[in-house]
């Protein structure tokens, strides 16, 4: 049992193969999303983490001294600077691209795992990622449907106050949260005036009912959920 876990040149190439796959499973997924990282990224990350192990492995095997998670560590702390640069925050607050650097972040854990021989964590753990990145995506989506909060860009006509549209939300039994209004150098010249704002409902109802709602209110001129 120990002789798949010492590097060898079989053992090498299996985990080379086997992170190779791996990570091409999950970036398969965030490829077809035409996310920042993909297929390539995925697979690259996966391996990289991978080579590292065997390497640590390897000199620890080799001059039988030093600590053989040393080099693991840095991968882990190293990760971040790919991780952030996945993560946009756009124009309107709105953060994308967590759910990748997650992912980014989560092969080279599995790198690592295959990089030590440790293939009974790996393939499972791989196979774990990769359906929650794509079964749950769906649970997901049920459950920010039934949110009664919904965060939207909201564009008046003209050079309208907040004041009409405040009433009417309140009339339609719907609160207004962390309000933050765009700065004029920001919006075009044609836009009046321009916010970013939840909005919950106080009564229970679906999304769609509380989408509808919004896109009725008065001096509207642009509704966007974010």
């Amino acid at each position: 049992m120990l002789v798949i876990r010492e590097v060898t040149h079989k053992a090498i190439i299996v985990r080379i193969i086997l992170s190779t796959i791996i990570g091409g499973i999950i970036g398969i997924e965030r490829g077809s999303k035409n996310r920042p990282a993909g297929l390539r990224t995925h697979m690259l990350v996966c391996l990289g983490a991978t080579v590292v192990m065997i390497t640590n492995q390897y000199v620890e095997q080799l001059f039988n001294t030093g600590d053989p998670l040393r080099l693991g560590a840095q991968v882990i702390s190293g990760i971040g600077f790919l991780g952030a640069g996945s993560i946009l925050v756009t124009r309107r607050n709105q953060i994308k691209g967590l759910t990748t650097a997650a992912g980014l972040w989560a092969a080279a854990c599995i790198g690592l795992a295959i990089g030590i021989g440790f293939y009974e964590l790996a393939i499972p753990g791989g196979v774990t990622i990769f359906l929650i990145l794509t079964v749950l995506q769906k649970f997901d989506a049920i459950t920010r449907q039934k949110s009664t909060h919904v965060e939207s860009y909201i564009e008046l006509k003209g050079k309208e106050d907040m004041g009409p549209f405040v009433r009417y939300m309140r009339d339609n039994k719907m609160a207004l949260y962390d309000i933050q209004v765009e700065h004029e150098d920001m919006i075009e010249a044609n836009i009046g005036f321009a916010f970013i704002v939840t909005i919950k409902s106080m009564e229970l109802m679906n999304r769609d009912k509380i989408i509808k709602i919004i896109s009725k209110a008065p001096n509207l001129e642009y509704f966007e959920e974010l």
